[in-house]
């Protein structure tokens, strides 16, 4: 199974890869971004290394998936989006993201999270189609 690569106007969604490290370290050491996470801010390299390791296991378990966010025009790294779980049988997940601190307020995870939201609805991810709801949020029509 591939990886499903993502684009939206600004954005360029793809898989985290070890030449990612050195910019993950930077956005997982920053205590403004994992303020309200369950880890500590990272402290050495390695955790980012290993960090992405697990995320690309996730989706080759078919777990989770987890994407780098780039910028489509340089092609460089300001965040991570995905879904933290999944759940086939219920046909439901959690998501989560995070950008860099300088990337803040410019509706990029806005715009990250609205295609993966997407994807997900209309069954474009290997994991499943997830379920719409009965009675469709505003949330959910802007995306169909």
């Amino acid at each position: 199974m591939s990886f499903p690569v993502l684009e939206t106007n600004r954005l360029k969604l793809d898989a985290l890869s070890k030449d990612d490290s050195t910019s993950l370290f930077e956005l997982f050491s920053d205590n403004s971004v994992v303020e309200y996470y369950d880890l500590d801010a990272f402290t050495e390299l390695s955790q980012a290394i290993n960090l992405i390791a697990f995320f690309n296991a996730r989706f080759k378990g078919s777990s989770r998936i987890r994407w780098a966010i780039r910028l489509k025009e340089t092609n460089e790294f300001i965040g991570t989006c995905g879904f933290n779980t999944w759940s086939p049988k219920m046909k439901n997940a959690t998501l989560g993201y995070d950008l860099l601190p300088k990337y803040w307020g410019n509706g990029f995870t806005t715009e990250a999270v609205h295609r993966i939201v997407k994807a997900a609805f209309i069954g474009e991810l290997s994991c499943g189609k997830l379920q719409e709801p009965a009675n469709k949020s505003p949330l959910l029509s802007l995306l169909f």
